[in-house]
């Protein structure tokens, strides 16, 4: 039976099936493609009517199998010049990949990078098709089995599917979940660097127009992965398998407990900084990106702070937002409400120099249904309160220009998982807030997955431009990640993500999420206490009214 495909605008029929790779070329710039909406490898079999839309390292949804494909060609390369060696990849500064040597006593060196450069150029001169096959678990098993990934045979266990995929290239077998390349021919652009005591792997992204992004060491950043990863190792969670196992084994009381004692261990250190400094703190500064936990920590450092007599008083950066119609326009024309110049940043600095002076003021409130400020509360504060700001612009500088540095102490808050589900796939961190903004934003807002999804790119634009470069100027990291929270989360995200129809747009993203969250036991939310940061995303926070 014959079908027509649309490629280009044009419109051909054909007779029998065929792959997308047959109808765009052998462009390597094509990474993947839309088949109808969805996204396809480039040897998908067609056979019935379809519009084909080419995807590039340009385009968001192409940059997971780009980098898949990567993590593939890096592991195979590896695995031909030190076939005795054991990586692990995970994700780093300047949004790159880092690969940690996990042999004893074994690290990077210059001459292994060489080493590792060549290989890999090799491998992309010769390109090696990557076939992709469909076999049974227990198939897999032996396979990984025998190749020495017993990381690999450990995650099969939880894989609700009976059959697993496994990718050959030659005599190299490996599973990145996630779709491939065709060839290793495609892999041509990344960069490798040495970062004690690993490598950095950099490659395309569709927000530097497909191009390799400059690197930005970020040593803050970097400290704060170093710490979540030690912590992961220590508690054996820094895979899936290890936090399934320790909720088999501990319960779920015990093993709550322990994630949430770390954050009080967090708030602690904190705490007793902010003491040692109260005489000259007077502003303590809290930004993060969406979906950070911002809310539940600032109420929760409040009360610390206030267990060591020191009251702190909240002010909310919210209520200085411009009349609408004032706020800036984006790119589009449409009102940026992101924009540190939505806000009225003359008043909020003019208001936080006169209370920390010591004066009274009158504070604005914003009211979103009249869209303005009204009269807000009046308000003094002494000279032994510091003042609480939180929001996306809180570390920015030109919010805060008219105080001090030496009364400032600033905290930047994000999760930071160092969870993978074996060693050469690690967890996103970027997926774990969007789950978690998707989970809120059903259970207090009534908003779909989809309507969700559909802004995701929008807010991680606005998180580049206004949050991101402040954080190394902060004083502490808080990590808001907890490693029982997905095993939590995942009664209230799978419903969601499985209602996005496999021909929608958002389907991909919900497929990556799904993929991710299938792997993880079920947790009951009945022993999350109260005050959990993972409260203000699944409900049941003390904090709610706050």
């Amino acid at each position: 039976m014959s079908f027509k495909v649309i490629f280009n605008g044009k419109e051909k029929i054909y007779d029998a099936p065929i792959t997308v790779l047959d109808i765009v070329g052998k462009d390597k710039d094509i990474v993947c493609a839309y088949v109808n909406r969805r996204v396809r490898e480039l040897t998908y079999t067609i056979d019935k009517d379809s519009e084909i839309v080419p995807l590039t390292c340009k385009d968001r949804d192409a940059k997971p199998i780009y980098e898949a494909s990567l993590r593939f060609l890096v592991a195979m390369a590896m695995h031909k010049i030190h076939p005795n060696y054991e990586i692990r990849f995970a994700y780093n500064v300047s949004r790159s990949i880092f690969l940690q040597i996990l042999n004893p006593g074994t690290s990077a060196s210059g001459i292994m990078i060489k080493e590792l450069i060549a290989e890999m150029n090799r491998l992309v001169e010769l390109d090696l098709p990557l076939v992709r096959q469909i076999v049974s678990k227990e198939e897999a098993a032996r396979i990984f089995t025998e190749d020495g990934y017993q990381d690999k045979v450990d995650i099969l266990k939880y894989r609700p599917e009976k059959t697993a995929h496994i990718y050959h290239c030659g005599n190299y077998r490996n599973y990145m979940y996630n779709r491939m390349v065709p060839s290793t021919g495609y892999i041509r652009k990344w960069a490798i660097r040495y970062y004690h005591p690993g490598m950095i792997i950099q490659y395309p992204r569709p927000d530097y127009h497909g191009e390799i992004p400059p690197f930005e060491d970020a040593p803050t950043f970097g400290k704060t992965l170093k710490r979540a990863h030690q912590w992961a190792l220590a508690t054996g969670c820094n895979t899936i398998v290890g936090i399934n196992e320790r909720i088999e084994h501990d319960g779920d009381i015990e093993f709550i407990t322990l994630c949430e004692q770390r954050h009080n261990r967090q708030l602690c250190e904190l705490g007793q900084m902010i003491e040692d400094e109260k005489e000259s703190i007077r502003l303590i500064c809290i930004a993060g990106p969406s979906s950070s936990g911002k809310t539940t920590f600032a109420n929760r450092l409040r009360i610390e702070l206030l267990s060591r007599g020191i009251k702190a008083v909240r002010i909310s950066m919210d209520d200085y937002y411009l009349d609408r119609g004032k706020a800036p326009l984006d790119e589009d024309g449409k009102p940026d409400l992101e924009s540190a110049d939505a806000l009225d940043i003359e008043l909020f600095n003019q208001n936080l120099s006169d209370l920390i002076a010591g004066l009274e003021v009158e504070l604005p409130k914003y009211d979103f249904k009249l869209g303005c400020r009204v009269k807000g509360r009046t308000l003094v504060v002494p000279q032994d309160q510091p003042i609480i700001i939180e929001g996306i612009h809180a570390l920015n500088e030109r919010l805060t220009s008219s105080i001090p540095a030496h009364q400032k102490f600033k905290i930047f808050i994000a999760p930071q998982s160092q969870v993978n589900i074996d060693n050469h796939n690690p967890m996103s961190l970027t997926d774990l807030r969007l789950l978690r903004r998707i989970v809120r934003d059903h259970q207090f807002r009534n908003a779909s997955a989809i309507s969700t999804i559909a802004m995701w790119p929008s807010v991680r634009k606005g998180e580049f431009k206004w949050i991101y470069n402040t954080q190394e100027g902060a004083n502490y990291v808080f990590n808001s990640f907890s490693s029982f929270e997905l095993s939590v989360m995942k009664k209230y995200a799978m419903p969601l993500l499985e209602e996005i129809d496999t021909e929608s747009e958002y389907y991909p993203v919900a497929e990556r999420l799904i993929r991710m969250l299938k792997f993880f036991d079920d947790l009951s939310d009945k022993w999350v206490p109260c005050n959990s940061i993972i409260r203000e995303f699944i409900g049941g926070s003390c904090y709610e009214d706050a």
